[in-house]
């Protein structure tokens, strides 16, 4: 493999990683629905091209920095749905899945 070959398959490796990225960002900030935005296979290094070049590794670190980040917005959006859901579960709507028991004093 060239040094052209090589730092062309790192850089389509890393174009890969990007875009499944972009794709969990923007689900995550509800510009598409899951539905029309299948979690697509997990994303594996190519094989056989060794170390990353030097001079792709800020891009490489950018983008994982950027995994990160989009973890822990997509942590923090889950904990926010189920507080969310579990307020609303709380809400009384007039009607009850099944009702509860009513008490009236008669010995007056």
């Amino acid at each position: 493999m060239t040094l052209a070959d090589w730092q062309a398959a790192w850089s389509a490796a890393l174009d890969e990683l990007e875009m499944d990225l972009e794709e969990a960002q923007a689900v995550l900030a509800g510009d598409h629905m899951l539905r029309d935005n299948p979690v697509q296979d997990v994303w594996h290094p190519p094989q056989g091209l060794g170390p990353i070049p030097l001079d792709l590794r800020p891009r490489a670190d950018a983008i994982l920095a950027r995994q990160l980040a989009t973890a822990a917005a997509i942590t923090r959006a889950l904990a926010t749905n189920r507080r969310q859901a579990a307020a609303t579960a709380r809400i009384e709507t007039g009607r009850q899945a099944a009702p509860r028991p009513a008490y009236i004093d008669c010995a007056i």
